[in-house]
């Protein structure tokens, strides 16, 4: 579906103001280095700054302060902050949603007693156990497989290869991308002289209101009770949460960030990418852990870590200042003790 715009339209939708003149029309979006002529770009970061005169972009919004003049052919689009008004531009090329219609594909594998609201959709190969239950206008799309006594709250969207064990509750409008594991058994073992023998991991998942779970991302099921994450947490690509986990509200987990067993996160807790939080931990409100960072400690309410094992990111900060002028406070040293004679 190709969709066209002019430089006006799009002026008129970022509120901005036009220098130069663009008189083809504009078909996509693109980054300054690969745009071509019937693309938009933008101009968000300093650094880019000397990108924009030569990147071949239709049209670049850019800043107020940037004052370089267009190429003939050519236009920029100033506004107050382009980098959000690249976002309502972006949303203006983009297709309109896709619209699945409600009904069972004939492939679907559903347990006679279920039943499914008129409003769903259930794709092909769709698995769904007994005594699972489903909201209102949810979808469930190709491959998803839904254990035993498993709920599904209403609006839900459940991409193809989604797995959902037995007995785990999900609140409503929670997005699975492809690959989502919800329910695996927790990681536990008893090890003695002739091996790991496993501990039963017998307890739920719990996913409340507006989750999103990203693609390939796994939440295990508690040893007992339940492992709990709690309305709108957002969780990004690659993620393991482990057994009886719980996470707070309006969290954020970036890709490949891993949570063992037991830990309590807050709300607004933002772990970036390939954090690794020790077991049994409890981090306070608001806390956020820089990309890399390892938590082996509870955190206070706030906290800004940085680093393995994490401190405070000033702390962080100085320690590696400190340590980079460790040669040259060797030397220093050396000097000193020549001329003294030691």
């Amino acid at each position: 579906m190709l969709i066209q715009k002019s430089v006006a339209e799009l002026a008129e939708l970022v509120h901005g103001r036009i220098v130069g003149s663009c008189p083809h029309p504009l078909q996509g979006v693109a980054s300054l280095a690969e745009s071509t002529e019937s693309d938009v770009a933008f101009l968000g970061n300093d650094k880019y700054r000397e990108q924009v005169p030569n990147s071949r972009a239709g049209v670049v919004l850019v800043p107020e302060n940037y004052d370089a003049a267009p190429a003939e052919g050519r236009a920029w689009i100033v506004c107050q902050d382009p980098s959000n008004a690249f976002t309502s531009v972006i949303l203006a090329f983009t297709p309109p949603a896709i619209q699945y219609a409600p009904g069972v594909h004939p492939t679907a594998v559903i347990h006679p007693g279920v039943t499914i609201p008129a409003s769903c959709h259930i794709g092909a190969g769709v698995i769904l156990e007994a005594g699972v239950t489903i909201g209102e206008n949810t979808v469930l799309l190709p491959h998803v497989y839904l254990g035993q006594d498993t709920h599904v709250g209403a609006n839900c969207l459940f991409y193809p290869n989604v797995v959902v064990r037995e007995r785990c509750l999900i609140g409503n409008r929670v997005i699975l991308h492809p690959g989502v594991v919800i329910g695996a058994d927790g990681f536990g073992y008893k090890s003695g002289p002739l091996g790991h023998e496993k501990i039963p991991q017998v307890g739920i998942v719990q996913l409340d209101d507006d989750v999103e779970v990203g693609a390939n991302s796994t939440v295990d099921r508690a040893r007992f009770g339940r492992t709990w994450i709690q309305a709108g947490t957002k969780i990004d690509n690659l993620v393991q949460v482990a057994h009886n986990v719980e996470i707070g509200r309006a969290c954020l987990l970036v890709a490949q960030a891993g949570v063992a067993g037991s830990t309590h996160m807050g709300n607004g807790v933002i772990l970036a990418g390939q954090v690794g939080v020790s077991g049994h931990l409890r981090l306070g409100d608001g806390t956020i852990a820089m990309a890399q960072s390892g938590l082996t400690k509870d955190t206070a309410p706030g906290a800004v870590l940085m680093g393995t094992p994490a401190m405070d990111r000033r702390a962080f900060a100085k320690e590696k200042m400190l340590l980079k002028q460790l040669e040259s406070l060797t030397q220093q040293v050396k000097e000193l003790k020549k001329q003294a004679g030691l």
